[in-house]
């Protein structure tokens, strides 16, 4: 059976505009996502800067900080956190350049999940562009551990995620999901998952600086086997649905992958860390072009520069 690759790169077609309370920050944002040329990338322009160099390009080296989510930053010391659920919708729907600007220091968390995200860009529209979409080809398998936490990527002829979860808490307990993500099945599976944490690492996270915005109405909270959010889950499996989420929008910081990646009891910092590994082996990994719409396995390697591999591998 041919698979159906995305061959051009693609913008949003329409501005679009969003506004929330940051989930760690605990104050408003406003978020404004606006077209961008070719070969531009996902840039963040963090408004409320002006004395120095305010844009943000995502790639795997400019990730400062995997705690709690994931952040980027420049040189200049700017940085922008919580991306990985716009970066999730992002990757789902096709979006390659973009310009990102947002008032503060952190991305609004809107309801915990990547569906308003979703929405959002979906209204707006995409425009494809005229040019041909790079894909980063896994040629090899590479693995990474700490802990109980592992993590996989290895040749595939698409991007398929394999994630397994397991905690103590009945509720939550052991979960599984594997999904080939776009945009149809990221939209029906996984973009209403919201993010989880349990009631007594709460007050610990805020007393670290974390989840000051945190609500019901942006996050599940388990205490012990029970869901203290009024309205319950949205699936019985959200919480592994969720984590799907996370490593598919924490994948897209490096742009569209062909590879199998799977993920066991992870988090941020171990997918940046399964990043991290696969670029640092110049033998693992390659850049790709699309030759036709419908192929199966009509992919061609393009020679990398030594500037894509600068600004790709660490």
């Amino acid at each position: 059976m041919a698979i159906r690759y995305i061959q051009k790169q693609a913008t949003m077609r329409n501005a679009a505009i969003t506004s929330g309370v940051a989930l760690h920050g605990g104050n408003i944002v406003q978020l404004v996502l606006k077209p961008a040329p070719i070969n531009t990338g996902i840039v963040f322009v963090r408004t409320d800067i002006m004395d120095r160099d305010n844009h943000i390009v995502v790639r795997p080296d400019t990730v400062t900080k995997v705690r709690q989510c994931t952040t980027i930053g420049n040189a200049a010391g700017v940085q922008v956190a919580t991306i990985e659920h716009l970066m999730a919708a992002l990757s789902a729907i096709g979006v390659d350049n973009l310009i990102v600007e947002i008032n503060g220091a952190e991305l609004p968390a809107l309801d915990g999940s990547s569906e308003p995200f979703l929405k959002l860009i979906e209204h707006a529209g995409v425009q494809s562009q005229n040019a041909p979409r790079r894909y980063i080809k896994v040629l090899k398998p590479i693995e990474v551990s700490v802990g109980d936490a592992y993590g996989r990527i290895e040749p595939y002829e698409r991007l398929r995620l394999d994630v397994t979860i397991d905690f103590a808490e009945q509720i939550i307990g052991r979960q599984r999901i594997e999904i080939e993500p776009d945009v149809r099945s990221f939209r029906e599976r996984l973009a209403s998952a919201r993010t989880f944490a349990r009631a007594h690492e709460v007050v610990a996270l805020r007393e670290a600086g974390f989840s000051k915005g945190g609500s019901y109405d942006n996050a599940i909270v388990v205490d012990g086997n029970k869901v203290l959010n009024p309205g319950g889950l949205r699936y019985s499996d959200e919480f592994v649905r969720h984590k799907a989420l996370d490593l598919l929008g924490d994948m897209y910081v490096a742009g569209p992958l062909l590879g199998k990646v799977t993920s066991v009891c992870a988090g941020h910092a171990l997918n940046h860390q399964l990043l991290l590994a696969l670029f640092a082996d110049k033998n693992a990994w390659c850049f790709t072009h699309m030759d036709a719409e419908m192929c199966a396995q009509a992919v061609t390697s393009t020679p990398v520069s030594r500037l894509e591999e600068t600004a790709m591998a660490l």
